[in-house]
């Protein structure tokens, strides 16, 4: 396989083109990122490897928290991408506390253009790959486009050039005639891509809208009728009967809460959850959200005492999401705690809200932890049916702090429990 000459330098008159280059590598970036609930990088090859050869440039990353981690991760798989274009061929190793990577090579024909590495907690299925192949192939014919277009340039250049031989002006012309050709070519194969990306956005687009129209109005109205008939003084009801109605009631909540979940983190990533500031009361806010985790607590001995640094003052933010990120918190930790207490610690300092959330349950080992934000992720698969979630919680935490520009972080001991703290910018008020 060939690997041939850096792509911005192969086309120094084209900068609408390697402009198109870089917004497809971050597309392809984002796209395998979401493919494996993960992240991403994009490398290209650089020029041709001099000796002492290190790391390949890196173009683009998706789901990193930073620049600077993005960096790191690409320094740990420098030689994985190297075997990949070396041998351009896909390849998979474990990276110490970033799971599986995977390389796929970016390549065209005999040309090879850099290598798309995924990061997820475990090497994705067959299908996952397909797509993710295909990514590769979209980043590949961009690169290959800005290769073609630069050598017809400078072509196009040699035969404009005056006392240009008759011999070399008929075989620039010839391969220019070549060149021309298979970049109309990739012109076309450009636009079905483009095309095709469009149609898939619209796609997932569609069936997000159907999924909360056919799904969540009817489960609404279940719910509502159960509560109904739970709430009327209907004696014909046994206690049986009444036993397996709560817990429909508690399974359609739970449904209902999931489909709520993917929603809005759909609506994030489409950039349609808009922030909307208002005045909080955070008392209010954790006592709702006590009040709401009653149901996950049930009939266990776990104590949720709250804690308040005084002064506590009202504050602006958004209420919706700041409720929603304590509920989803304080469920967790009270779902992972068989027994004991759950503590709530508070406070309002240098323009930014704090809060602590302390449990004394299962705790998380060391090699999940770097893996809990992941959509779908579950510390334990083998408890499914006792802690009951479909791992898109502390996703959806992480997703809605970072609209509000907020951080987060988790320390746990397994057997110990878990801390988690989150703070927020905010306005407080007088």
């Amino acid at each position: 396989m060939a690997i041939p000459s850096d792509i911005s330098a192969a086309a120094p008159a084209a900068p609408n083109r390697l402009e198109q280059l870089t917004l497809t590598l971050r597309a392809v970036a984002a796209r395998a990122a979401e493919q494996v609930s993960g992240t991403a990088l994009v490398f290209s090859h650089g020029a041709i490897e001099p000796p002492g050869y290190s790391a390949p440039p890196l173009r683009a990353a998706a789901g990193f928290a930073s620049a600077e981690d993005a960096r790191e991760a690409a320094s740990t798989v420098a030689a994985l991408v190297r075997e990949c274009q070396e041998t351009a061929s896909t390849r998979s190793a474990t990276v110490a506390g970033r799971g599986a990577a995977v390389a796929f090579p970016i390549r065209m024909d005999d040309r090879i253009w850099g290598a798309l590495v995924t990061f997820g907690a475990q090497e994705p299925a067959e299908p996952v790959q397909g797509a993710i192949r295909s990514l590769a192939e979209t980043a590949a014919l961009r690169a290959d486009h800005v290769y073609l277009s630069s050598h017809v340039q400078a072509l196009e250049e040699k035969l404009s050039a005056h006392g240009a031989a008759p011999a070399a002006a008929e075989a620039h012309g010839d391969e220019l005639l070549k060149l021309s050709e298979a970049l109309f070519a990739q012109d076309i194969e450009l636009l079905r891509s483009s095309e095709k990306l469009s149609s898939i956005e619209k796609l997932k687009s569609d069936f997000i809208e159907k999924m909360s129209r056919e799904l969540r109005t009817p489960l609404n109205g279940i719910i509502e009728a159960i509560i109904s008939v739970l709430a009327g003084e209907n004696e014909t009801l046994s206690e049986t009967a009444k036993a397996n109605l709560r817990c429909a009631l508690d399974d359609g909540t739970a449904f209902q809460r999931t489909l709520q979940n993917i929603l809005d983190l759909w609506r994030i990533k489409q950039g349609e959850l808009p922030i909307e500031v208002q005045d909080v009361n955070f008392r209010e806010v954790v006592e709702e959200a006590i009040f709401s985790v009653q149901d996950t607590i049930g009939e266990r001995a776990v104590a949720v005492k709250k804690h308040f640094e005084e002064p506590l003052p009202n504050i602006r933010t958004d209420l919706a999401k700041i409720n929603q990120v304590l509920f989803l918190l304080l469920d967790n930790a009270c779902k992972f705690t068989p027994q004991g207490q759950v503590d709530i610690r508070t406070r309002v300092h240098g323009g930014a809200l704090r809060c602590e959330i302390i449990d004394s349950g299962i705790g998380i080992c060391p090699d999940d932890r770097d893996f809990v934000f992941d959509e779908f992720f579950q510390v334990d698969p083998t408890t499914a049916s006792t802690y009951k979630g479909a791992g898109l919680g502390l996703t959806l935490v992480r997703d809605l702090l970072t609209l509000m520009d907020g951080e987060i972080e988790i320390d746990s001991e397994v057997g110990r429990g878990t801390r988690v703290v989150f703070t927020v910018p905010v306005q407080p008020l007088a």
